[in-house]
């Protein structure tokens, strides 16, 4: 059997890009740093994220219906790393001039892509809940990502 250790020491080869899902229910706002986050389809626009049973973001998930995927841009590891922490874990929005998606969820301001999706279906996967949103709106800027890839974050090489 392979160990929660040796299977997060596997999963650290593998580079990522950084995200923040943040969700509402009523007047509660909250949001983790993930990295379990992929597309799913085309049409309809659907994305899958996969949040900790245990986790606080969870349970507003499931709430209020709707989660936003903030995807950081190069230069935001302070801002993930607010996301990440459990430190001020209630405080992770102070300061973010935040705007509201469609669906209610909020928006990180400055970041690469987000994706405003309404809760379509849940999905259980051992300790954490997989999470499938339409996409409802979708806001690009033109920045390059932030990558994380074993343990660290990391820039992309310029290839061409």
């Amino acid at each position: 059997m392979i160990s929660p250790e040796e299977f997060r020491a596997g999963m650290t080869r593998w580079a990522t890009g950084v995200t923040i899902v943040t969700a509402r229910a009523g007047d509660t706002l909250h949001g983790m740093t993930v990295s379990d986050f992929s597309g799913v389809s085309l049409s309809p626009p659907l994305v899958v994220v996969c949040a900790d049973k245990t986790s606080v973001t969870h349970s507003v998930i499931e709430q209020g219906r709707c989660f936003a995927i903030n995807v950081l841009a190069a230069g935001q590891e302070e801002l993930s790393n607010r996301f990440a922490s459990k430190k001020d874990e209630y405080r992770r929005f102070e300061g973010l001039s935040l705007e509201t998606g469609m669906t209610g969820a909020p928006l990180l301001p400055d970041v690469l892509a987000s994706f405003d999706c309404s809760l379509v279906a849940t999905h259980d996967a051992g300790d954490h809940d997989m999470y499938v949103g339409q996409v409802e709106e979708i806001i690009v800027r033109d920045l390059e990502p932030l990558v994380f890839y074993h343990g660290r974050y990391r820039a992309l090489a310029d290839g061409s």
